[in-house]
């Protein structure tokens, strides 16, 4: 058992997922994490399953070891510098608020804090998270230990952070893309005679399915799609007739699209 306490500035829909997530671990206990919003009343679920939730960033940071910052971007200097002079050298921060660099972090708080840049997605309620995690001026047990906490929440890999605009398009958007896929699969579904509910089920049982293949077998795509796909048979005729419509194309430049919006948001 993790006995290190935990606070999350910020109690959105992000934060709210972090805190649920760590929960759900059952490694760090209910009692070591603070989840902090201006509107309590709206934590009241948190506060039933027993973590802690105030409207006080300061105490909040204060009493802890690890500071999560959920807030949204143009909320971050500011709350920076309500809490900086509570973050004690040997605390660690966490940064998963979109845009924000650890450098224009470390110009407000102490460059000697240990400061880290991650990008989770919203799966990290239920513990299937992919996050990419940067820092800066971290230990090696640091580092492993804000890597140990985030592999509880899901998949958690170390990328430089220059590609950390590209992970939150990958990573993050990545999910309601994917939602998108799994929404159109349960259209035809429906079309070709399913009710909506076998047809959702039918639909995201098989992506979970590929998805793990993949990650358990460690294969490209390419190479499940050949086992599945046989001479003149409907598999490869949807897939070509999906491709005739642009299908691998669009969801590229859907990718390229969303990655230069978000350079524009951040430069």
């Amino acid at each position: 058992m993790n006995h290190y306490k935990i606070a999350i500035i910020g109690g959105g829909n992000l934060g709210v997922a972090i805190a649920t997530g760590i929960m759900k671990s059952g490694d760090i206990p209910t009692g070591n994490i603070t989840v902090t919003r201006r509107n309590v009343g709206a934590l009241q679920s948190l506060s039933e399953a027993g973590i802690n939730i105030t409207a006080n960033n300061k105490k909040a940071v204060a009493d802890s070891d690890i500071i999560f910052l959920a807030v949204k971007p143009y909320q971050i200097k500011e709350v920076l510098k309500e809490i900086k002079e509570d973050i004690a050298p040997g605390k660690v921060l966490i940064s998963v608020v979109t845009g924000v660099t650890i450098e224009e972090m470390q110009e407000v708080i102490s460059p000697e804090i240990a400061v880290f840049r991650a990008m989770p997605n919203t799966a990290i309620a239920i513990g299937q998270s992919m996050t990419c995690i940067s820092y800066s001026n971290a230990s090696q047990e640091q580092a492993s230990q804000v890597i140990a906490l985030f592999s509880y929440l899901g998949e958690a890999i170390l990328i430089d952070e220059a590609l950390m605009e590209a992970a939150t398009v990958l990573g993050a958007c990545g999910t309601a893309f994917a939602m998108r896929y799994i929404r159109a699969n349960i259209q035809g579904g429906i079309e070709i005679g399913f009710d909506a509910v076998t047809a959702r089920l039918i639909a995201a049982q098989t992506i979970r399915g590929a998805a793990e293949m993949l990650i358990m077998n460690g294969t490209h795509p390419e190479s499940e799609i050949d086992k599945v796909t046989t001479p003149k048979g409907c598999t490869i005729a949807g897939l070509n007739e999906m491709e005739h419509q642009g299908f691998s194309s669009s969801l590229i430049r859907g990718l390229i699209t969303s990655y230069r919006k978000i350079g524009k948001m951040t430069h």
